[in-house]
């Protein structure tokens, strides 16, 4: 590849940062570094009625979650007006574009007849060759570009293939409106030629913007970059990605407990493949990302499999290091608070001691959060529904006559508890089962934890017992 490579990620700001969107800076930052080059960020922030700070604040926070740094400062397209303005003035000037005086009546005519007659263009070039003097007084054109009016455009798509379009098709399209602002059609290949982008690498419900587009860079003798046109994200029943499917936010799947990992590998397959893989460290996807292996068809949006593949990186992560994103998690989580104001030096420990078997069953950190309840829950600790049903008169007898045992205990670890509890169950003539089913309820308030024996070493003597008292007494 001669030119290093450029990408781009160009988000419009009128909302979060939406996962396709997330899915597209993705592969727009894989793709970049893959061959040594940068990704820019532009914020294309032109409809002013609609673009808010929130909005910027949420795009360029969703993606430093998702660890996709982006090179060099970013680009708000509004702010470089002047620049798109003296483009489309340029255009003019060289006989590639003209003024159009047509009035919105006459525009509304216009398309209500295309449409009558099955016609894809629709306008019909009234202002192209018509001479300026015969404007109607007081009426603020637009300026159109003069499109091909014959042959065909072609772009040659990394994803899509060779996609052609009658020219005879494509209207003149507006650069300039009446009010002196740019389009965004201009804006955005102004923006691309002036910022060197190599490559555009978007969702394919901009494709038929890409040959329009193609005419502008053609007009002004630019070279055109190289498009990949991606497929759009649908849920699992096929149909257009909906809020039920999982059309969230990016900030949305971080306060749901996902890892930023397990996305950014969630997000790359969507779509994309290597072989049978399925698990990818960000060395791999970089390695392994190219344009082409992107699949024709829409991608279909799986919770199932993301919950899945969170589970999987749960697991592989630090325990130390899940207690700090649990941490960070804790304002944005339902009861959050509660644990928060908890987190002393000596719980941290507990967690820390507890992580190998409170990740085994988690595919969230809220998942985690909630398995971790019952280090930190006020005595006497609540007992769920299912739990309850395990403590039955004869469960809660068992349990009562456990406890001296164990409080003859000199040292209280997983190992000597267990041999207690063991030889306890022997001498009542009952399965283990009867009696570690009944404590897991007892000490936990549910009827899943981590392994028994683990959960009274962590809980400590002090505490186990005196929440087996609080049952038995």
């Amino acid at each position: 590849m001669s030119a290093p490579v450029v990408t781009r990620f160009a988000p419009s700001p009128t909302g979060f940062l939406h996962i396709g969107g997330g899915r597209t800076a993705l592969f727009n930052w894989l793709y970049a570094r893959h061959f040594g080059g940068k990704m820019l960020l532009r914020i294309e922030d032109t409809d002013r009625a609609r673009s808010t700070d929130a909005a910027i604040a949420a795009i360029i926070d969703g993606l430093d979650w998702l660890g996709l740094k982006w090179d060099g400062e970013i680009v708000y397209q509004f702010s470089r007006a002047d620049r798109h303005r003296q483009v489309a003035e340029q255009l003019l000037a060289e006989g590639k574009a003209y003024r159009c005086y047509a009035s919105p009546e006459e525009l509304t005519a216009m398309r209500e007849a295309a449409r009558k007659e099955g016609r894809a263009k629709l306008y019909d070039g009234r202002w192209r060759d018509r001479d300026p003097s015969e404007a109607p007084a007081g009426v603020k054109p637009v300026i159109r570009l003069k499109a091909p009016l014959t042959g065909e455009t072609v772009i040659e798509d990394q994803v899509q293939g060779r996609v052609a379009w009658q020219n005879a098709d494509l209207d003149d399209l507006v650069l300039l409106r009446s009010d002196g602002t740019p389009t965004y059609m201009l804006a955005v290949v102004v923006d691309d030629h002036d910022m060197g982008v190599t490559h555009i690498i978007r969702g394919d419900d901009h494709l038929t913007n890409g040959a329009r587009q193609k005419h502008i860079y053609e007009a002004l003798g630019w070279d055109v970059p190289t498009m990949a046109h991606i497929p759009l994200i649908h849920g699992p029943d096929g149909s257009k990605l909906s809020k039920r499917h999982g059309a969230l936010g990016v900030d949305a799947y971080r306060a749901m407990g996902y890892l930023p990992a397990a996305m950014r590998n969630y997000l790359v397959r969507l779509g994309w493949a290597h072989g049978d893989q399925e698990i990818f460290s960000t060395e791999e996807m970089i390695a392994a990302f190219d344009l082409p292996a992107i699949g024709r068809s829409p991608a279909r949006f799986d919770f199932a499999k993301l919950e899945n593949l969170n589970g999987h990186y749960i697991r592989a992560t630090a325990d130390s290091e899940l207690i700090v994103m649990l941490e960070s998690l804790l304002p944005h989580i339902a009861g959050g608070d509660a644990l928060a104001g908890k987190l002393t030096d000596g719980l941290r420990g507990k967690l820390l001691a507890a992580m190998p078997g409170l990740k085994e069953r988690a595919k969230t950190l809220i998942e985690l959060f909630e398995a971790s309840r019952f280090l930190w829950a006020n005595r006497p600790i609540e007992i769920n529904a299912a739990a309850k049903v395990l403590l039955t008169v004869d469960a809660k007898s068992l349990l009562g006559g456990l406890v001296p045992q164990l409080e003859s205990l000199t040292e209280w670890t997983a190992a000597t508890v267990e041999v207690v509890v063991r030889q306890f169950a022997d001498g009542a003539g009952v399965k283990l089962g009867a009696v570690a089913q009944p404590l897991r309820a007892a000490l936990t308030g549910k009827t899943t934890s981590p392994p028994i024996f683990d959960v009274l070493a962590v809980l400590g003597r002090d505490e186990s017992l005196a929440r087996l008292r609080d049952l038995t007494a």
